[in-house]
C-alpha cells in the first residue's frame, strides 16, 4: 500500500472512529433533557431547579472543555478520549441511582430531608458529569487538524461535525421510548431513571471501542504531517506560551468567534434542552413525538452542517465566519415562524419549520470549531476551540436557568422571543470578522 493510500486510510478511520466516539458523548449528556418531564412529575424538581442543573452542568463543561483542550494539544487523544467517555458513563450511571442513595444516606423516602439530599447529590452527580463531558472534544479538535489539511478542514470536519446530531438524536429518540414504554403504571413513574441507565451502558462499551480502534497522529502510525501545515514548527519545548498568545488569546478573531459561540449555542441549547417540554407544554404534541420532533431537528442539522461546510469551501474559500452570518439570518426566520404556529397546526408543519430552524442552527455551530482551529493552526487547535466553547457553555446561564425562569414566570412566548432575539445578535457578531482571512497559517507565527 502505498504512502497516500495508508495515510487516506486512517484518515478515514480516524473521522469514522471519533465520530462514532463523540456521538456517544451526547448519549451520556442529552439523556437529560427527555428524563426532565419525568423527574419534574416524579420528583417534584421545578423548571427553574431543572434549569440550575443544565446552567451548572454547561458552564463547568465550558469551564473544563478549555482546560482539557490545553492538556489534549500535548497528550495522546486516543486514551484522552476513551477515558472521559468511560467516566461519563460511570457518573450517569450513579445518576440514576439518586433516589436510592438519598434514601440510603437519609433512612427515608420522603421529606424535605430527603428530597435535600436527592437533590445535592444529583446536582453534584451532573456537575461531574459536565466537568468530565469536557474531555470529548479537544482530543477531537486535536485529531482532526493533524489529519486533515486546512483547505479541506471546512468539508470533512463538517461531516465529522454530523456526530453531534447523530449522538443527540438517537438518544432523544432512545429516550422518548424509554419514556412512553417503561416505568411503572400509566404514568411511567420512574421510567426517567432507565434514560440515564442504558445510555451510560452504550457509552462505556463505546468507550472500549475508542480504545481498541483510535489512534493520534499520523506520526503515532509512522506517517509524515501535513505538508500544508508546515509553516506551523514544533519546538523542542513543544506549544509554547508566545504560540499560544499569539494564536488564541491575542487573537481578536478568536474572541469574536468566542462571543458568536454564546449566541449559536443559547439557540441550540434552547430547543435542544428545553424542546421536549417545550413542544409538550406550549404546543400540546405527545413526549414521545416530541422526541422526534427533537430528533428531526438534529437530523436536519446534519444536513445544514454538511450544505455549511461544502459551500464554505466551495464558494467562499475557506471563509466559514460569513457562512454563519447568512445561517443565522436563517435561524431567526425560522424561530419565529415555528413561534407563530398554532398548537393545532398540522404535525407535518411543526416538523417542516423546526427542521429548517435545526438546518440554519447547525451551519454555525460546526463552523465556529472549524474557523477557530484554522485561525489558530493546528499546533493551537484544541486550545482555541476550548476557549470559544467556554462561551458557548456559558451560554447555559441563559438557556439552562434563564429559559426555565422565562418559561415558568412568563410563559412561553418570552422564550420564543429570545430565541429570535439571540439569533440576530449572533448575525451581527459574525459580521464583525467579515473580511478576515480563512486561516492564520500563511501568518508569521511565534513556535519559540
Amino acid at each position: 500500500m502505498t504512502t497516500t493510500k495508508t495515510f487516506k486510510y486512517w484518515q478515514t478511520r480516524t473521522i469514522i472512529v471519533s465520530m462514532i466516539g463523540y456521538a456517544l458523548f451526547y448519549f451520556v449528556r442529552k439523556n437529560f433533557s427527555m428524563a426532565m418531564p419525568g423527574m419534574e412529575t416524579d420528583l417534584g424538581i421545578t423548571k427553574t431547579g431543572l434549569g440550575i442543573f443544565l446552567t451548572l452542568n454547561g458552564l463547568l463543561y465550558g469551564v473544563s472543555r478549555f482546560v482539557n483542550g490545553i492538556f489534549a494539544d500535548r497528550m495522546n487523544a486516543r486514551f484522552y478520549m476513551a477515558t472521559g467517555l468511560a467516566l461519563c458513563a460511570i457518573s450517569n450511571f450513579a445518576f440514576g441511582f439518586g433516589e436510592d442513595i438519598a434514601g440510603w444516606i437519609t433512612g427515608e423516602q420522603t421529606g424535605s430531608y430527603f428530597t435535600n439530599t436527592l437533590v445535592m447529590f444529583m446536582g453534584i452527580t451532573w456537575v461531574v458529569n459536565g466537568i468530565l463531558q469536557g474531555s470529548g472534544f479537544p482530543p477531537c479538535a486535536r485529531l482532526l487538524t493533524h489529519w486533515i489539511p486546512p483547505k479541506e478542514l471546512a468539508t470533512k470536519m463538517s461531516v465529522w461535525n454530523t456526530s453531534h446530531s447523530i449522538g443527540a438524536g438517537l438518544v432523544v429518540i432512545l429516550c422518548g421510548y424509554i419514556m412512553s414504554n417503561m416505568g411503572v403504571g400509566d404514568a411511567h413513574t420512574g421510567a426517567w431513571r432507565w434514560c440515564f441507565w442504558i445510555p451510560s451502558g452504550i457509552a462505556f462499551a463505546g468507550s472500549v471501542f475508542l480504545f481498541i480502534f483510535l489512534r493520534d497522529t499520523p506520526t503515532t502510525v509512522g506517517l509524515p504531517e501535513l505538508p500544508d501545515t508546515a509553516k506551523v514548527k514544533d519546538s523542542k519545548s513543544g506549544i509554547t506560551k508566545a504560540f499560544l498568545r499569539e494564536k488564541v488569546f491575542a487573537n481578536k478573531y478568536i474572541w469574536i468567534l468566542g462571543i458568536a459561540n454564546f449566541f449559536v449555542y443559547v439557540v441550540r441549547f434552547s430547543v435542544l434542552d428545553w424542546g421536549p417540554t417545550l413542544l409538550k407544554q406550549s404546543k400540546h404534541v405527545d413526549i414521545h413525538v416530541a422526541g422526534w420532533l427533537v430528533a428531526l431537528f438534529e437530523i436536519a442539522g446534519i444536513a445544514g452542517m454538511l450544505v455549511a461546510g461544502w459551500a464554505t469551501d466551495r464558494y467562499l474559500k475557506g471563509r466559514a465566519h460569513r457562512t454563519c452570518v447568512f445561517s443565522m439570518l436563517g435561524t431567526a426566520l425560522f424561530a419565529f415562524l415555528f413561534w407563530k404556529l398554532p398548537p393545532d397546526a398540522p404535525i407535518w408543519m411543526f416538523f417542516a419549520v423546526l427542521c429548517a430552524t435545526g438546518f440554519f442552527i447547525y451551519g454555525p455551530q460546526a463552523l465556529i470549531g472549524i474557523a477557530a482551529a484554522n485561525q489558530a493552526t493546528k499546533k493551537a487547535a484544541a486550545t482555541a476551540n476550548g476557549l470559544t466553547g467556554i462561551f458557548g457553555y456559558a451560554s447555559t446561564a441563559v438557556s439552562g436557568v434563564g429559559f426555565g425562569y422565562l418559561a415558568q414566570h412568563y410563559g412561553w412566548n418570552l422564550a420564543y422571543i429570545a430565541i429570535i432575539l439571540t439569533s440576530l445578535l449572533g448575525t451581527g457578531a459574525f459580521l464583525l470578522m467579515w473580511n478576515a482571512k480563512a486561516d492564520g497559517y500563511e501568518e508569521e507565527v511565534i513556535a519559540h
